[in-house]
């Protein structure tokens, strides 16, 4: 794995950032909002448990689980109220992840493109960069899981993103912070660095080809 001082910006076209936990700071909050849910449909788990069964997976799969190993039944009507506990959550507390306004800064002044590829769907993800005052600086560059047929861990998203902003998958840069997006970056033959500066281990983001950093700063300071 690369140390971090070997991560550069060099010779990249287009940045994709993932959006819950390398953004925003929602890693924390989302974990307890499903693991309370799924506790009161009668499939007990931790935050922690949540994290390791569906960081960086989409709703789509979350839904499938929850419905699969509950014991109370299960409707659609569990989704649109875990997106209303949720949002209402972060809203309480909203956060972007440190080192973030730098960055952005950072590609700006660079004149070096970038946008958002999550696992949440639209409405979350503009829901979470509104209230933390991002949105403005991903206006017409956000994709979500809604808009391809597979989500993370598969590529599609990552290169329908890359695709729709005109830049080849070779020479383009994720940031990822779940062991799912890191795959999918791989799988769409991308760059990508794994960010530990939320509650994933740098262990679990190992795989990633330009290795792992605990600061959104490191790219800054090793461009």
């Amino acid at each position: 794995m690369n140390t971090p001082a070997q991560i550069t910006l060099q010779d990249v076209q287009l940045v994709i950032f993932d959006c819950d936990g390398v953004l925003v700071d929602t890693e924390r909050i989302g974990p307890e909002v499903v693991a309370a849910m799924a506790t009161e449909s009668g499939w007990p788990l931790s935050p922690a448990e949540v994290r390791h069964r569906f960081l960086g997976r989409p709703e789509s799969y979350l839904y499938e689980q929850i419905r699969a190993h509950a014991t109370a039944p299960i409707g659609p009507e569990w989704l649109t109220e875990y997106r209303t506990r949720f949002r209402d959550a972060f809203a309480a507390r909203p956060r972007t992840m440190p080192g973030v306004g730098e960055l952005l800064d950072h590609l700006d002044t660079r004149g070096l493109p970038y946008c958002v590829a999550s696992s949440g769907s639209h409405e979350r993800i503009a829901h979470s960069l509104s209230v933390t005052a991002l949105q403005d600086r991903f206006t017409g560059r956000v994709f979500s899981a809604d808009d391809v047929s597979f989500g993370k861990p598969a590529p599609d998203l990552f290169l329908h993103a890359a695709r729709t902003m005109g830049y080849a998958p070779e020479r383009s840069l994720v940031i990822e912070d779940s062991p799912a997006g890191v795959d999918a970056a791989l799988a769409a033959a991308m760059r990508v660095v794994g960010y530990s500066g939320g509650p994933t281990e740098a262990d679990a983001l190992a795989h990633a080809n330009l290795g792992v950093i605990s600061s959104l700063t490191q790219l800054v300071a090793g461009s």
